[in-house]
């Protein structure tokens, strides 16, 4: 298939946060139609990491979300600050939210996470040898309790329901799959 030719006439950023930057965008179709507001979420994109210790324990993160007002099991995960490099991120988001660092790190795979309306893209990384080395040190909106789980009963958590972040779940399969062919 060959790339359409989608113009943006028009663009204006709604929201500069932190948390947030989301533009409006005008746009002209290849057929003259002209969408008056195609909203775009912009971001340098995520990591996540899925950390397994020498006994066989996946480390999870347990955490409160205000997006769904929900308490989600999770992988350790964090976005990219402009221009860093994703295993850096990876690495640092696990030991902020974890207190874990790993020995050897894996690049699993990337993926846009919402290629309809948001620009990041999600890197996946195993990291094996995890071994915890202090305390947590979570950023200000993070509520988080550490959990470990064998790698079945990680496995079965994906399958049932128990783990119900979309992130969570492609890079536990991912990472699944990777593991079966080491």
């Amino acid at each position: 298939m060959q790339k359409p030719l989608w113009r943006r006439r028009a663009s204006t950023l709604v929201a500069d946060s932190p948390h947030m930057r989301l533009r409006v965008d005008e746009l002209e179709l290849p057929d003259g139609t002209i969408v008056p507001d195609y909203y775009v979420r912009e971001s340098h994109g995520f990591v996540i990491a899925l950390p397994l210790t020498d006994d066989g324990h996946v480390v999870l993160v347990r955490q409160y979300r205000y997006g769904s007002d929900a308490i989600h099991l999770e992988l350790p995960a964090g976005g990219l600050h402009e221009g860093e490099d994703p295993l850096a991120c990876a690495r640092r988001e696990l030991l902020e939210e974890t207190g874990y660092e790993a020995a050897q790190w894996t690049f699993a795979g990337a993926y846009y996470a919402e290629p309809v309306r948001a620009t990041a893209k999600a890197h996946m990384f195993l990291a094996t040898g995890a071994r915890k080395i202090c305390d947590p040190s979570p950023d200000p909106t993070e509520f988080i309790e550490v959990e470990l789980a064998l790698v079945e009963e990680f496995r079965a958590m994906l399958a049932d329901g128990r783990i119900d972040a979309g992130h969570v779940l492609v890079t536990g399969y991912r990472v699944l799959d990777l593991l079966g062919k080491l």
